[in-house]
């Protein structure tokens, strides 16, 4: 199924395995999003058990983590490349390097103001359009090279985190177990060194500045619990202090790296024909066991550490990158073999909808999520539904859009946002039918 539909109004290709691919993922976004629009963004990084822990809730968690988690947003990234390659292709047909590097990035720019707009009026402070056009500003510095090279470079960040989080893993690993052996030598009894001292003395301090931190969290919850309970002023004021915090720890800086490495790993993909179908079934099935192979092994891991009682030391850090791209292969590889056969056409046509809206479905999510299903100010079901609860309801506003999107393109060819975002790009209104 790589055959290219009809284009938009500006005259862009749409590719229907791609279309597909990214409704899915649009789709998957919401299973992540939905549990810090409805509980606490804080707690969520501080214990999973906050939204509640009955057998149904840690099914839901489960599945969400092991399956979604990090993936939906990988695999929007791949296809951001390969629509870098696509519009800028088409470009350089018509203009200068130059000429197609300033084009694209006015492009970005509008996307940019929408994630501004995203954050800072419909307050979602997870945004990542701005943070993908930043990302996709800097790839597309780098689409001429070959897709050999796109790919050494796109998994530059992954190997990075991959070095970094495991020289710290082995640190405290380390660390942990000279504290044990001193702890050991002290309980029976044998006389302690100075080094001895010194190791004992920095463990009883890493103690006490873990014990700060957790009851700091502690407060930091309590404080956005009742900012988001409160008034749209405090539930505002707590949007745009989170959205701050993440720039001034430089948190937005690493996203940023993250998406532009996957985009150019996108963009390499696309180029070897591998996400619009362009390998045999043979290749796809050999990718598909690969990838889950991998990433979900690691991705089970990750969520057992992530679940553990005790402060040990986790690989998650270390292996997150890799587990999510390599699990967004394997979500890949079986889409384009379902897509193949009459059958998973027919099931999986229907995405090609979300796909083509994705923009739209995005802002969407936000606004039936933050605007009426969480907020103060109306159904006011923030901190009150369980994992699994929360699960159901990203399942019933994503199965809402989908319809939603398929109605739409029976009548009109381009949906709201893309058109508002397109025709801001081609400073003309673009035709709607």
């Amino acid at each position: 199924m790589t055959t290219t539909s009809p284009a938009e109004p500006d005259g862009a290709p749409r590719i229907a395995v791609l279309d597909i691919l990214r409704g899915l993922a649009i789709l998957g976004i919401l299973f992540m999003n939905v549990a810090d629009m409805g509980g606490s963004i804080v707690a969520a990084s501080f214990d999973v058990r906050h939204l509640g822990w009955s057998w149904a809730d840690r099914v839901a968690w489960w599945l969400r983590e092991v399956l979604v988690g990090g993936t939906a947003r990988a695999m929007l990234e791949l296809l951001f490349g390969a629509g870098m390659v696509i519009l800028t292709d088409r470009a350089d047909r018509l203009m200068d390097d130059r000429a197609v590097r300033r084009s694209y990035g006015s492009r970005n720019l509008v996307l940019f103001a929408f994630g501004l707009i995203h954050v800072f009026v419909l307050l979602w402070p997870g945004d990542i359009l701005h943070t993908y056009a930043i990302a996709a500003t800097i790839a597309v510095l780098f689409r001429r090279q070959t897709a050999r090279a796109l790919i050494a470079i796109g998994f530059a960040c992954a190997l990075w985190q991959l070095t970094i989080s495991g020289i710290a893993y082995q640190q405290s690993q380390a660390e942990r177990a000279e504290a044990a052996l001193v702890a050991t030598k002290r309980d029976a009894g044998t006389a302690l060194t100075p080094a001895d001292r010194r190791i004992a003395a920095l463990a009883i301090e890493r103690q006490r500045a873990a014990a700060v931190v957790r009851a700091d969290t502690r407060a930091e919850i309590a404080r956005e619990d009742e900012a988001r309970t409160g008034s749209v002023a405090t539930w505002a004021r707590a949007a745009w202090r989170y959205f701050v915090d993440l720039q001034r720890d430089g948190i937005e800086a690493l996203f940023v790296w993250q998406s532009a490495s996957v985009m150019l790993i996108g963009a390499a993909l696309f180029k070897l024909g591998i996400l619009q179908g362009g390998r045999s079934r043979r290749w796809y099935v050999a990718a598909m066991m690969a990838g889950y192979a991998l990433g979900l092994a690691l991705r089970i891991v990750g969520a057992a550490e992530t679940i553990a009682p005790d402060d040990a030391p986790r690989t998650i850090w270390a292996t997150y990158e890799i587990a999510r791209l390599a699990t967004a292969l394997g979500h890949l590889a079986l889409v384009n073999l379902l897509v193949s056969t009459a059958t998973g056409a027919r099931l999986l046509r229907p995405f090609a909808a979300a796909g083509r809206a994705a923009l739209t479905i995005y802002i969407a999510q936000t606004l039936i999520c933050l605007w009426i299903l969480f907020p103060p100010f109306a159904l006011g079901w923030y901190g009150r539904l369980g994992w699994a609860q929360l699960m159901l309801v990203a399942f019933a506003v994503d199965l809402l859009l989908l319809l939603a999107a398929i109605v739409w393109f029976r009548r009109f060819a381009i949906a709201p946002i893309e058109w508002a975002w397109r025709s801001l790009v081609e400073t003309r209104p673009l035709p709607w039918r």
